[in-house]
């Protein structure tokens, strides 16, 4: 084999590429431990998300206990998550008799991580989703749209609070 060989040079590309990384202080967020030495999964495990009210709390509320449980077992609390949702709708391309052809589902999210032990704050931040929808004549199709637009930005919320809790955890647990 030649040391001109394609395969010969990625393999030494590689190994250069991990050298020069080995001593940089990156870690993958989801990978390894966390600063306390924890799995970040385990850590994430131990977050009591409280009930949150309404269709759109309970889909936020699902979404981030599968996210933070993988739909596991539960484990015993170490954290608890408080979170207050509020909805608006912004209507959008209105006609010229008053109709609006699309609307703009807003979600905003506050929350906060409490130590269930000591019953201090933790962390307390905001999250924030914008699902845009049409309307149409039938009343059915709005609804369904509103729903899936509804569901949207609780997917796209509760994504941003796990990475937030993630990106706390990791570096705090």
């Amino acid at each position: 084999m030649s040391w001109r060989s394609p395969a010969l040079v990625a393999a030494l590309l590689a190994g250069l590429g991990a050298f020069a990384l080995a001593g940089c202080g990156f870690q993958p967020l989801y990978g390894g431990a966390t600063a306390g030495g924890a799995k970040l999964a385990a850590v994430m495990a131990a977050v009591d998300i409280t009930p949150i009210p309404g269709r759109v709390g309970q889909k936020l509320r699902n979404e981030l206990i599968f996210a933070t449980t993988g739909g596991g077992n539960p484990v015993p609390s170490r954290y608890r998550l408080d979170i207050i949702i509020k909805e608006s709708l912004t209507d959008q391309l209105v006609q010229i008799t008053g109709d609006a052809t699309g609307q703009i589902y807003q979600l905003d999210a506050s929350f906060k991580l409490v130590d269930v032990a000591s019953g201090t704050v933790l962390l307390a931040a905001k999250s924030t989703s914008r699902a845009p929808y049409n309307r149409f004549q039938e009343i059915f199709a709005n609804v369904r749209a509103r729903y899936d637009a509804e569901n949207r930005a609780a997917r796209t919320v509760a994504d941003s609070i796990r990475t937030q809790l993630a990106a706390f955890l990791a570096n705090a647990a």
